[in-house]
């Protein structure tokens, strides 16, 4: 397949890539900064609204996987604007550029997040769960929203709502994993709060999934098939590094650094989201359990920076 991607330079977008063109499938980025000539990228600017549809003519595929990062910086009223415009400004662009094709793509991929789910407690959710009612809900539901043109085209369109992605080249995990390795890791808050984890293998090979699989369609959810709460997850995390994890985070300083609102969403808020239309189109994880997920990636890490 000929696949236009967006957010290449991310975690996954950076992970995703080999495995695409392993698989013998053509990978075009559409990217910010404005590529050299010869190179395999097309230009666009979701801010100005800039995005020629004819380069978009003849692929097979698009996944849209960029936007501003939820966890780097506090949220101030500019970032959580960022975070909002960086998704559903880029999501109606590319959409309603798809919906002007003579030759629109069979399949269109866009990110989304759990967030959209808001905090639920211990509530067991599925794609057919109703959303929440805080900011990153509200974000995810307006970013979903903006895939509509291209739906209407008739073209099979899929949300993939990951969970915390277990990898050691980018996104939250790589923070996580120093207190941790330090000796100085422990349970967030309470503890009690569910945490649905997926191991960036497992990101891939669902994003992989949902790519050739006519039935995949709407809201994905791409989570392990066994969510964990905090403590749990703390406790494994502990063994896996042989660390002791007795002491509590404490989030004060958290709160002080990065605000109330991002450290109450990322650390003390959860949702015990399940991977119910990927088990019912045949995904088989690569690991099923938090215990494989992390093992998986610590001992990448460790190859990784050589210890």
């Amino acid at each position: 397949m000929k696949i236009l991607l967006t957010g290449s330079s991310g975690l996954i977008g950076r992970a995703l890539i080999p495995h695409l063109t392993k698989g013998g499938h053509q990978v075009v980025r559409l990217v910010r900064a404005r590529p050299a000539p010869g190179e395999a990228a097309i230009f666009w600017d979701p801010d100005a609204g800039t995005l020629d549809a004819a380069a978009l003519e003849g692929f097979d595929a698009v996944i849209h996987l960029s936007g501003e990062s939820i966890a780097a910086g506090r949220w101030t009223e500019a970032k959580k604007a960022r975070i909002r415009d960086s998704r559903v400004k880029g999501t109606a662009l590319l959409a309603g550029r798809i919906e002007r094709l003579s030759r629109p793509p069979g399949v269109l991929l866009c990110a989304s997040a759990i967030g959209y789910y808001g905090d639920r407690g211990d509530e067991p959710l599925d794609e057919q769960s109703a959303p929440g009612n805080d900011f990153v809900a509200g974000v995810c539901v307006q970013w979903e929203a903006a895939t509509a043109p291209a739906a209407d085209t008739g073209i099979r369109v899929a949300r993939t709502r990951s969970g915390i992605i277990l990898g050691c080249e980018g996104g939250v995990f790589p923070r996580m994993l120093l207190p941790f390795r330090l000796g100085l890791g422990g349970r967030m808050g309470s503890g009690r709060q569910y945490m649905s984890w997926i191991s960036i293998d497992d990101e891939v090979g669902a994003i992989l999934h949902a790519l050739t699989q006519e039935r995949v369609a709407g809201p994905v959810n791409l989570t392990g098939p066994r969510p964990v709460r905090n403590a749990e997850f703390t406790k494994t995390l502990g063994r896996v590094l042989h660390r002791p994890t007795a002491i509590p985070t404490p989030l004060l300083p958290l709160r002080a650094r990065y605000g109330s609102e991002l450290v109450q969403h990322l650390l003390v808020e959860g949702q015990r989201v399940l991977p119910k239309q990927l088990e019912h189109t045949g995904y088989v994880f690569a690991h099923p359990t938090l215990e494989e997920a992390l093992r998986a990636v610590v001992d990448r890490h460790r190859r990784r920076i050589g210890s």
